[in-house]
């Protein structure tokens, strides 16, 4: 066990994790290079593309020390987004250390200080890594200033590297052996493993990936996943060496996968306990929680008759991302499709772009919303992620909404930008620091309703590129909550209807009215789009009716003539608007989502 190194890579986005992963894989001659391509723990396109992990994976290297000794290092890899920070706390739960990487040309960023708390929160050894220092606008003294000012580690034991180059790479592997503690733990004990992720194979079922912690896990074992109860008779256990490598046991210390039989990712929960199915009471490993969603958004097909093959691709989906959460929903306007749960907005981009492009999947997703939860009168407390089940606004004593803590990291000279944005996204509490001269590291509670729609993207173009975001979710806050309804021609939209704050209420409904009427073609008689809270009008945009020319056969002759014509046209008008029926297009739905705040 004093060989074992178990290890993780923790960075902002696009610090270069991905790519020091594929120098570690090199060095060790895992792949040939005829096999070999960029970024090799990314398996899915989506990630190659964004140059983001969306799917953790895990690698054992041999590596013989300058010592003479030959070590077995087990990278487990982690999620690089906020929205999977349970799933990394899990990673780094099987870790005695990380490397935390800080890139020589933007240096720490606001993720870095999250991963940085989450290391420290587990206890782990922290080696700090200086990235990508063949580059142009590399400024290593910069890079060394804020590690030590932002992140408070010693900027002398930062390794210097370049994860492109391959410089540096055995400084890395040399300071994993040397300041990376080896596990601890009995392989005599009674078996206590932690389920750290998990991957479905057509094949074989759920593959486990864990980490013994105490005693030994064999094949044909029976084992019991202690938060389920169920039980599995172990088919095969191993290691990872990119592909899966059997081998007869894992003991105490050791990173590898299971396979027993189980039937679907769901079947598995992150974090659970493997103990032996024996054992009369063997607890949970601490840090066990439920993942819960945090966004939600209903989904339709474009054309209704594809609805079976949507059912069908969520449930292949389902089998490879436990995350997702769904059920059945209807829409008088959109037909039959489905209300999912997501653990944050890169989580349904996430799902959205891999069910068009794996699955071939046409659909229509309504707005992103959150859940709030109202208190009634009778002292019931309802939890509500959709406008749906708004509940009877009479008996709605106290409306919450989720507020989050949100960490924003940016040049100073934008700070009047960044402060107004986030002031008129209702922020509060804020307060500010210089973690480094030039540098405003700036903290505030934002509603997460405010946050979901297009924040980062502002963000980003307000810093042109230079502010980073990482938010924590941290209570439900009391705030005057109304449910919006968009009225066509006097009928609801029920897919178009929204919660939103009484302040935002009219501002929203306005924007979604005035795209409405861009996108809704004219008809014979006049349109109103209204938007409504209860029976109070607080927004409207009109559609003008396409006109017949009446007049045109008069030419001269009474007035009396043409006011008759132009009466009964007029009736003919009212009579049409009362039986007339409004069609709305599905590019009207697909403009209002992509409709962006003002």
């Amino acid at each position: 066990m004093k060989n074992i190194r178990n290890f993780s890579i923790t960075a902002h986005i696009d610090h270069g994790k991905s790519t020091l992963a594929d120098r570690l894989i090199q060095h060790a001659h895992l792949v040939e290079d005829r096999d070999f391509h960029d970024q090799m723990l990314d398996t899915m396109d989506i990630e190659r593309e964004r140059g983001i992990t969306i799917k953790s994976q895990t690698v054992t290297l041999p590596y013989t020390g300058e010592d003479g000794r030959e070590y077995i290092l087990n990278l487990i890899d982690t999620p690089g987004h906020v929205d999977f920070t349970y799933e990394v706390s899990r990673a780094l739960a099987s870790c005695e250390g990380v490397l935390l990487l800080v890139d020589a040309s933007q240096g720490v960023e606001a993720q870095t200080v999250a991963n940085l708390y989450l290391a420290m929160e587990h206890d782990l050894a922290i080696v700090p890594v200086i990235n990508k220092i063949d580059l142009p606008s590399a400024d290593i003294e910069m890079a060394r200033e804020q590690i030590l000012l932002e992140l408070g580690l010693d900027p002398d034991e930062a390794i210097l590297c370049s994860a492109r180059t391959g410089e540096g790479v055995d400084r890395i592997l040399e300071a994993i052996v040397r300041r990376i503690p080896p596990p601890q733990g009995s392989a005599g004990a009674p078996l206590q493993a932690l389920i750290f992720d998990a991957q479905y194979d057509p094949f074989r079922g759920a593959i486990i990936h864990c980490r013994v912690m105490e005693g030994t896990l064999r094949t044909g074992d029976e084992i019991r996943l202690v938060s389920l109860g169920t039980v599995y008779r172990v088919e095969e256990t191993g290691i990872f060496r990119i592909r899966r490598e059997p081998r007869p046991e894992l003991t105490a210390g050791e990173v590898g996968y299971v396979i027993a039989g189980v039937k679907t990712v769901s079947d598995t929960r992150i974090g659970d306990t493997i103990a032996h199915a024996s054992d009369p009471d063997p607890g949970l490993l601490p840090g066990f929680k439920e993942v819960k969603p945090v966004v939600f958004s209903s989904i339709y097909p474009i054309d209704t008759n594809d609805y079976p093959a949507l059912t069908d691709s969520l449930e292949r989906y389902k089998l490879n991302d436990a995350a997702l959460v769904y059920q059945k929903d209807s829409s008088a306007a959109l037909g039959h499709g489905f209300r999912c749960g997501f653990l944050g907005l890169l989580h349904l981009d996430v799902f959205q772009e891999r069910l068009e492009r794996e699955f071939n999947q046409a659909i229509i997703m309504t707005s992103p919303s959150v859940l709030y939860r109202f208190e009634l009168g009778n002292g019931e407390i309802v939890d509500v992620d959709n406008p749906e089940y708004y509940p009877d606004p009479g008996a709605i004593t106290k409306s919450l909404e989720p507020y989050i803590r949100a960490s924003i990291l940016f040049p100073e000279r934008y700070m009047g930008a960044v402060m107004q944005l986030c002031l008129a996204r209702r922020g509060e509490n804020s307060h500010f620091s210089y973690p480094v001269p030039g540098r405003i590291e700036l903290i505030f509670e934002l509603p997460l309703a405010e946050v979901i729609h297009d924040f980062y993207d502002k963000l980003k173009t307000i810093t042109q590129g230079y502010g980073s975001f990482d938010y924590e979710l941290i209570d439900f806050r009391e705030n005057p909550l109304d449910k919006i309804d968009i009225l066509v021609n006097g009928e609801p939209v029920d897919a178009l209807a929204m919660i939103a704050h009484r302040d935002r209420a009219r501002h929203r409904a306005k924007l979604v009215c005035d795209r409405l009427a861009e996108e809704i073609p004219r008809h014979l008689f006049k349109v109103a789009i209204q938007g409504a809270i209860g029976g109070k009008i607080i927004a409207r945009s009109t559609i003008s009716a396409m006109r017949k020319d009446v007049l045109a056969k008069c030419y001269g002759g009474d007035i009396t003539r043409k006011r008759k014509l132009l009466e009964k046209q007029a009736k003919g008008k009212k009579r049409m608007k009362t039986i007339g029926k409004v069609s709305i297009p599905q590019s009207a739905f697909v403009a209002v989502l992509k409709t962006k705040e003002e």
